[in-house]
């Protein structure tokens, strides 16, 4: 029989006791299509009551994650979480003594992602994270793998499944982000503190890495333009709906001829597009490749089985022996491009205003949008209520970020305007 590959998991929080579970229950099919059995032979979490009900019968426990890095163990699966502290310590310490690394974690690789791959590189051994972006969806081997030959001009996608919840539920009961949040942490869809959800800090992280994975480039989190949904009201999504569009939070990655332009925030999105039908927790991937055209991924982005499943896919890659660099080409030609800055960024855009109604508003606006070369596609005002605050909707044509920028600044600056201005830039996909 062949060698047995020995795994050892750190952490046996929601993904980690989904991975030991899939593991243990389907050991027989894992060696059946690995060629070789694939052996749980260690955890490691401090908590004894965390036990993920399946028969641990000759697996060694450790309370200390570190202990898997002096264990026989050929591949640590780390599943603590954060992007510093003991999982960075455990990856670092791992991939120095020669053992695999597979992890799910989104954060530690969006920061130290290009440091630990050429610490991979440099023993010789795999650094694998599929689960990392996109939960189930294998989106990091499609990339890498499936479209090796392609050059890619641009990827997006819905990366958060408790942001698409929160904005599929509002637009579909009317409600507003607040209740439907409320509703979305009691049902487990979203965390206490939800901060790096809606925030779209972990849209953000994701977003990172599957830029790198596409271009060749070293991870730049720090170059991410980042913004979340807690300033999408119920008002704005049913504008969009008369208007023909949905409101998704996504993350877009494009190379253009000023660099790699990488940029999170709620995109109207035209209810035709593939990307617009995505509803509930699902998260969408699309890869636009030179010679595939446009493809699109879809699946559960989150959750304790699609998530375990990609953990256990990376492991299988390494018990066949599948060697792939950790972000397509060789750590040490990971390229260095410039960052397109935000203020470059070229699209259409919504505006919603509360203004005061009365003569000469319209008049002052317009001047504001010519005064910084912006042009007005649509405007829309329910109603008439003289003399009081009413909300005023505009679709702007193609400009610049920095003018349209520069044109609400003055806007805001006018008496009649009662409440800053709030814009949702319009995506053509």
């Amino acid at each position: 029989m062949s060698t047995p590959l020995r795994i050892g998991v750190a952490g046996l929080g929601t993904i980690g006791g989904g991975t030991v579970k899939l593991l243990v229950q389907n050991a027989d099919l894992l060696a059946a299509r690995c060629g070789r059995p694939v052996t749980l032979a260690a955890v490691a979490e401090p908590n004894r009551n965390r036990n993920p009900g399946v028969n641990m019968d000759g697996v060694t426990w450790y309370e200390d994650a570190m202990a898997l890095v002096d264990s026989d163990v050929d591949v640590v699966v780390e599943l603590i979480g954060g992007s510093g502290g003991i999982a960075l310590k455990l990856c670092q310490a791992a991939l120095a003594r020669g053992k695999h690394v597979v992890t799910a974690n989104k954060a530690l690789i969006a920061h130290h992602g290009t440091e630990l791959a050429r610490a991979a590189e440099g023993a010789g051994v795999v650094l694998n994270y599929e689960a990392a972006v996109g939960g189930g969806i294998p989106i990091i081997k499609a990339l890498r793998e499936g479209m090796v030959g392609n050059g890619f001009a641009r990827v997006y996608g819905i990366l958060n499944g408790t942001c698409n919840y929160i904005l599929t539920t509002m637009r579909e009961t009317g409600r507003e982000f607040a209740d439907v949040l409320r509703e979305a942490q009691e049902l487990g869809y979203a965390e206490a503190d939800p901060s790096f959800d809606v925030d779209g800090v972990d849209t953000a992280h994701k977003l990172a890495i599957l830029a790198s994975v596409a271009f060749g480039c070293e991870v730049d989190f720090q170059a991410v333009h980042v913004e979340g949904i807690r300033q999408i009201s119920a008002e704005d999504i049913q504008f969009a709906d008369e208007l023909g569009y949905r409101i998704k939070l996504l993350g877009v990655a494009s190379r253009t001829d000023g660099g790699v332009e990488q940029r999170v925030h709620p995109c109207m999105v035209d209810k035709k597009a593939p990307i617009a039908s995505v509803e509930g927790v699902f998260n969408a991937v699309v890869a636009e490749g030179d010679f595939v055209d446009t493809t699109m991924y879809v699946g559960r982005g989150a959750g304790e089985r699609p998530t375990a499943s990609a953990v256990v896919g990376d492991i299988g890659d390494i018990a066949r022996g599948l060697r792939v660099p950790t972000f397509g080409v060789a750590a040490g030609s990971l390229a260095r491009l410039p960052t397109r800055p935000m203020s470059e960024h070229t699209g259409a855009y919504y505006v919603r205003l509360t203004v005061v109604d009365k003569p000469g508003v319209f008049a002052d606006i317009a001047g504001a949008l010519r005064d910084h070369q912006v042009s007005m596609e649509s405007v829309l005002q329910r109603g008439r209520d003289p003399g009081e605050p009413v909300s005023v909707v505009m679709t702007l044509h193609e400009t610049v970020e920095a003018d349209m920028t520069a044109a609400l600044a003055k806007i805001e600056a006018s008496p009649a305007v009662v409440e800053p201005p709030h814009m949702i830039r319009i995506e053509e996909f």
